[in-house]
Order: structure tokens, then sequence, then C-alpha cells
């Protein structure tokens, strides 16, 4: 037996979702779709009671890929020295996220990581706070 987590990326992904357990957000960066707007949370939330499914909300501590994907600037968010990262957790536990994932641990190449570590030149850094803020 296990557990299926669909991705919900659309409004209308909800209905489409409807053999598995559950569904998860995963960007990190907040309107990059439907599923990664902390506004629509509360809607798939309540979806996901209705339909007795597992809602995920997916936090990051915010998101540049520009590195590795320079023609993707539309899509970074800054950490704002950790306020990104304090507002996702705030808005998905508000949202009522029976489960909330991190994305990601470890993503260097997108702006996206939280682990312990060295900062490298050409890599943004933790901010004011270091790696202990997160």
């Amino acid at each position: 037996d296990g557990v299926f987590i669909g991705l919900w990326l659309e409004r209308h992904h909800g209905d489409e979702l409807e053999a598995f357990d559950g569904f998860y957000t995963y960007f990190a960066a907040r309107g990059f779709s439907y599923g990664s707007a902390p506004s629509n949370w509360k809607h798939m939330s309540a979806f996901a009671r209705e339909k007795g499914k597992i809602f995920i909300a997916s936090v990051g501590p915010g998101y540049d890929d520009t590195r590795i994907r320079p023609w993707n600037a539309q899509n970074l968010r800054d950490r704002s020295n950790g306020e990104y990262y304090d507002r996702m957790w705030s808005e998905a536990l508000d949202a009522g996220a029976q489960v909330v994932s991190i994305t990601s641990y470890n993503e260097w190449g997108e702006g996206t990581q939280i682990e312990p570590a060295i900062v490298r030149d050409g890599y943004k850094d933790y901010g004011s706070g270091g790696p202990g803020m997160f």
C-alpha cells in the first residue's frame, strides 16, 4: 500500500487529481502556477477536506534560478532576509494544510537551499541571519 500525491498546477487540476490520495503545490516561486499562489491555498485546502484528500502546501525561502536559467528572471523571488520564507509558512498554516513540504533543502541552482553550508562565490548567501535562521 502507498500514499500517492499529485501535483496541482492549474485551477482545473483539482478534479483531475481524484485518483490520488492528495496533492501538493511544489514551486517555491509564489504565483508561478495556480497551485503555487498562497492566495489559492484556502480553496485548495477546503477542496481537499471535501474530497477526503491530503493538501500539502509547498514553501520555500525564495527563488532565484537566473544563474542556470538567465531567461527566467520573472520568477525571481527575493528571500528578504527570511521574510519570504516566514510568510509562506504562515500562509500554509493559515490555509489549513495538513502537511507542509519544503522546496527545497539543497537546490542551490534555484536559490532555494536551506541546508547548512559554506557560502560559495556566485551563489546567494543566507542573509544577515546566516544558515541558522532557516
